[in-house]
């Protein structure tokens, strides 16, 4: 039985070893750069654009180290219906809260004071995200077709949620309805 067994071991042995060879280490592919969809514009860019087109402006107020920011640019902000709907109706500004880079609005000339280009992680608050009054990150703030702050939503947002406030503003909901009112009855169809 002994010699059975060995020379049935013997012949499985080429079977056991390929089954458990390990494949070469493959190491996964580069992530391809994200590729915007929504037409985005500084601040000083979409004011002089409203001077020969008036729109509403949708800023969104980020920082590079803020999770739930980047997780509303790679979902709510690469849907195909958010892209189309604010490219139409919207001027669009991604501002970095943490930003060394002056801002003029309205004739006030807003830096970030104490941006330390040396430092890694947070680095200051831009003295525009104060004026518009931004705690967190993400902020969506609307301003209206002359430049002037409308409102603003904290924190991340699906398409949905962004479509009703999107929709409540550019239709001038906000004048006549209060948000809860607004949506209650609300349905959203971005997704």
């Amino acid at each position: 039985m002994t010699k059975k067994f060995i020379a049935l071991f013997i012949l499985a042995l080429p079977v056991f070893i390929n089954a458990q060879q390990v494949q070469p280490q493959q190491t996964p592919a580069t992530v391809a750069p994200l590729v915007e969809k929504i037409h985005w514009v500084t601040i000083g860019e979409a004011l002089e654009l409203q001077k020969k087109a008036p729109k509403q402006i949708m800023i969104d107020v980020y920082t590079k180290w803020c999770g739930p920011c980047k997780t509303l640019s790679k979902t709510t902000f690469q849907s195909d219906d958010v892209a189309n709907y604010v490219n139409q109706h919207f001027y669009c500004v991604k501002f970095d809260a943490e930003s060394p880079d002056p801002v003029n609005y309205k004739g006030t000339k807003y830096t970030n004071p104490n941006y330390n280009p040396a430092a890694a992680g947070r680095n200051g608050t831009h003295e525009f995200s104060g004026f518009l009054q931004v705690g967190a990150y993400p902020t969506i703030v609307i301003l209206d077709e002359a430049g002037a702050y409308l409102n603003q939503s904290r924190g991340l947002l699906n398409a949905g949620q962004l479509e009703g406030l999107l929709k409540y503003f550019h239709d001038g909901h906000h004048k006549n309805t209060s948000w809860a009112d607004f949506q209650s009855a609300f349905q959203p169809t971005f997704k």
